[in-house]
C-alpha cells in the first residue's frame, strides 16, 4: 500500500500547556485506497461519523501529559485479513480497515467479528522523514486488544498483551535506510472465552453486555527522539506543603545526565529545580491555585535532560494541585477535596459509541459527552471498567470532572454472600500486570481521584491484597475494595448500589460512605435506539416529562441521605449503550432526554449548599 507524508503546522491544542507548534506527520494513504472505504451501515451513527474519513482518523496529538514537538500519525487505512489462530501472516489481505476503529465497528469500513478461534492481521507502510536521521524511533500504540505481536520489515519488534494500556517499541534497528517501511501485526482477542481483563464485551451481546472489540482501539503513532531521552513523568502535588514533586525516567541515561523542571503559570515562572535522572525534585507552588471541578486549573510543567550542559531532550506537560482524602465533618466521615467536604455526585460512564463502539468517532465527541456531564451540572464520573484513551482525562482534567476509574473486569463473578474466587496464577499476573499498568499510565491527571479494582464481585480475588497493592503503588489516591456487592471491610469506602433506589451503607469511622450505582431510569426515543424492539432499562418511562419527574423525585429521596452521612453517589448513566436505554443522552447523542435546567438545578443543589 503507498503512503505520503506531508508537513502541517498546528497550533497545540492543549489549553494549560506552554504555546508550542506540534509538527504533526500524517502520513496518508493514496487516493485509490481511500475510495474502497466507507462506514458500515445497518445501525444508528452519532453526528460526527460523517466527519471522519481515512484522512483525518483522530489526528489530535494522543499524549498529553509528555508532549514533544514532531510525531507521525499512522491513523488511517491499513490493510487487514482474519485468519485461523494457527495461520501465518498472510501474504495478501482482504481489504482495508480505517485505524484505529475496532474492527468490529462501523467506522472501521469492515464490521466483522473475529473471534478467539482467529487472529487479527494489519499491515501499512510508511516513510521516515529525513529530518529524523540519526535519532531513535518509537513505535507508540495507544490501546489494542488484546495480544499483539508487530513485526518491521519483516523483523519481529515485540508482543504485548493487554487491552487497555499504552505501550511502545524502540524500532530503529529494524528501519530499512531508505524507502517504505512496512509494519505488520498480529492480533488475538479471546474475549469472554479467555479470563483476561475485557469489561463489557462479549462474543453474542445482549442486556448489559456490549459488542466485542478487537485490535487497535486507539491511535498508533511514531516519534523520534535522541539516543538519550526522557521517558516518563511522575508528577504528585501535595497542597498541604505547598509544592509539586516531579520524578523523571530516562531511556539509556546515565550519572553524566542532570533534568530541569520549570513550573508555569502562563507566561510566569513559579518554581524551577534540577537534579539527577530518577531523583525527585520538589518544587514550591507558594499560593497555589488549587484544582477543582469550580475550578479547574492547570499549571504547565517543562523538563529538559542535559548531557555535558547541552540540551538532549524537553518534553511538556501539566498538572493540577489538588487532594482527595477523607475527613471528618460533624462527626461524619466525608469525601475531602483539597481539606475541605464535597459531595461527589456523577454519572456512570461506560464509554461506547454507536459507531466506534470502544473508540469516539472524533476529539469533539469525545469531549461532548463531558461537557454534557457538566451542563447538567454532574461533579463526577465513574469511568465503568473500561479505561479511555489519555485525552479523555485531558478533557476531565481541563473542564473540572472528578474521575473514578474501574479497573476493567474478566474472569468469574463472585455473588454477594460469597468468598473471593480463586484465580488461577496465569488470571491473576495478568490482572495484576494490568492494573499496574492502568495506574502508572494515568496517574498524573488531577481528575482521577479514586482507583476501584473491582465491580459488583466481578473476578474479585485476594481483596485486602488488591486494596494494599494498589495504596503501595498510588498512595495519593482513595480505594473503593468492591464496588457493589461483595464489600470485604477494607479500603477507603464503603460502596453499595441500588436499583432504582436510592439507598446509603451504614457510616463508619474509617470509611466513607457511597452509592455507586442507582437510578437506570429508562426511555427508549424511536430512531435513536441501537436496535427497534426490545430496548431495557431498571425502570421504563414514556416521555422525557415522566421521566424527568422520576428523576427529580430519586433525588428527593437522595437529598437526607447526605445529611445523615453518604459521601457520593453515581447515577446510571451517560449515555444508552446498544440496548440499554437508561443514558442521560441517547445512544447517537442526538438527544439529552430531560429537562436540562430543571435536572441541573436538582443536581448542583446536591453538593452546592
Amino acid at each position: 500500500m503507498g503512503s505520503v507524508i506531508f508537513h502541517t503546522g498546528i497550533k497545540s491544542v492543549f489549553v494549560g500547556l506552554p504555546f508550542i507548534v506540534i509538527i504533526a506527520l500524517v502520513a496518508c494513504t493514496t487516493k485509490e485506497t481511500r475510495t474502497d472505504w466507507r462506514p458500515v451501515e445497518g445501525r444508528i451513527m452519532s453526528r460526527w461519523a460523517q466527519e471522519v474519513s481515512p484522512d483525518n482518523a483522530l489526528p489530535e496529538y494522543p499524549r498529553p501529559q509528555l508532549v514533544r514537538k514532531e510525531w507521525l500519525n499512522l491513523n488511517g487505512l491499513w490493510e487487514y485479513a482474519i485468519q485461523p489462530e494457527d495461520a501465518p501472516q498472510p501474504e495478501t489481505f482482504q481489504g482495508h480497515i480505517l485505524v484505529p476503529f475496532p474492527i468490529e465497528s462501523a467506522l472501521s469500513g469492515v464490521g466483522k467479528a473475529v473471534g478467539p478461534d482467529n487472529r487479527l492481521w494489519y499491515q501499512r507502510t510508511f516513510k521516515v522523514p529525513p529530518n529524523w536521521a540519526d535519532r531513535r524511533i518509537l513505535l507508540h500504540f495507544g490501546a489494542v486488544d488484546w495480544e499483539t505481536t508487530v513485526w518491521v520489515n519483516g523483523r519481529e519488534v515485540g508482543t504485548h498483551r493487554g487491552g487497555y494500556d499504552p505501550f511502545t517499541f524502540d524500532i530503529s534497528e529494524a528501519l530499512r535506510d531508505d524507502g517504505p517501511q512496512v509494519i505488520s501485526l498480529s492480533v488475538w482477542d479471546p474475549t469472554d472465552a479467555g479470563t483476561q481483563p475485557r469489561g463489557k464485551q462479549v462474543s453474542e451481546p445482549e442486556g448489559i453486555w456490549y459488542t466485542a472489540v478487537t485490535g487497535i482501539w486507539q491511535t498508533v503513532w511514531l516519534e523520534p527522539v535522541p539516543p538519550v531521552s526522557i521517558d516518563g513523568l511522575t508528577i504528585v502535588p501535595d497542597i498541604d506543603r505547598g509544592e509539586v514533586s516531579v520524578t523523571v525516567t530516562g531511556r539509556n541515561t546515565g550519572s553524566g545526565h542532570q533534568v530541569s523542571a520549570v513550573v508555569r503559570d502562563g507566561s510566569k515562572t513559579v518554581s524551577r529545580a534540577e537534579g539527577a535522572v530518577g531523583e525527585t525534585l520538589s518544587l514550591p507552588i507558594e499560593n497555589a491555585k488549587l484544582w477543582s471541578p469550580d475550578s479547574p486549573f492547570l499549571y504547565d510543567l517543562e523538563v529538559t535532560l542535559q548531557q555535558g550542559g547541552e540540551t538532549a531532550d524537553v518534553v511538556d506537560s501539566y498538572f493540577g494541585m489538588r487532594k482527595i482524602s477523607l475527613g471528618q465533618a460533624e462527626g461524619l466521615t466525608r469525601l475531602f477535596l483539597n481539606n475541605r467536604p464535597l459531595f461527589q455526585y456523577g454519572l456512570l460512564d461506560q464509554g461506547w459509541w454507536p459507531d466506534g463502539l470502544y473508540t469516539a468517532p472524533t476529539d469533539e465527541a469525545l469531549r461532548y459527552d463531558l461537557e454534557v456531564t457538566k451542563e447538567l451540572g454532574f461533579n463526577m464520573l465513574r469511568k465503568h471498567v473500561k479505561v479511555e484513551r489519555q485525552r479523555f482525562y485531558y478533557w476531565c482534567d481541563k473542564l473540572g470532572l472528578l474521575v473514578w476509574q474501574d479497573m476493567p473486569n474478566g474472569d468469574r463473578h463472585v455473588e454477594r454472600d460469597q468468598p473471593d474466587i480463586q484465580r488461577s496464577p496465569e488470571s491473576a499476573q495478568q490482572y495484576e500486570l494490568e492494573l499496574k499498568r492502568m495506574i502508572e499510565a494515568h496517574r498524573n491527571h488531577p481528575c482521577i481521584v479514586i482507583w476501584v479494582p473491582f465491580n459488583e464481585g466481578w473476578g474479585q480475588f485476594d481483596t485486602p491484597r488488591i486494596v494494599d497493592l494498589i495504596k503501595d503503588h498510588d498512595p495519593t489516591r482513595l480505594v473503593i475494595n468492591a464496588s457493589g456487592w461483595a464489600d470485604r471491610g477494607v479500603g477507603d469506602i464503603h460502596d453499595v448500589h441500588r436499583y432504582p433506589g436510592p439507598a446509603a451503607p451504614p457510616n463508619e469511622q474509617n470509611r466513607a460512605a457511597v452509592l455507586g450505582e442507582f437510578g437506570g431510569l429508562g426511555l427508549p426515543l424511536k430512531g435513536h435506539t441501537w436496535q427497534d424492539e426490545e430496548n431495557w432499562g431498571y425502570r421504563s418511562y414514556q416521555t422525557a416529562e415522566e421521566l424527568t419527574a422520576a428523576y427529580l423525585d430519586l433525588l428527593q429521596k437522595l437529598r437526607p441521605m447526605i445529611d445523615q452521612g453518604l459521601s457520593a453517589a453515581v447515577y446510571t448513566q451517560t449515555t444508552d449503550v446498544e440496548i440499554e436505554v437508561n443514558g442521560q443522552l441517547t445512544y447517537d447523542r442526538a438527544v439529552i432526554k430531560m429537562d436540562v435546567e430543571k435536572v441541573a438545578a436538582a443536581n448542583k443543589g446536591l453538593y452546592q449548599h
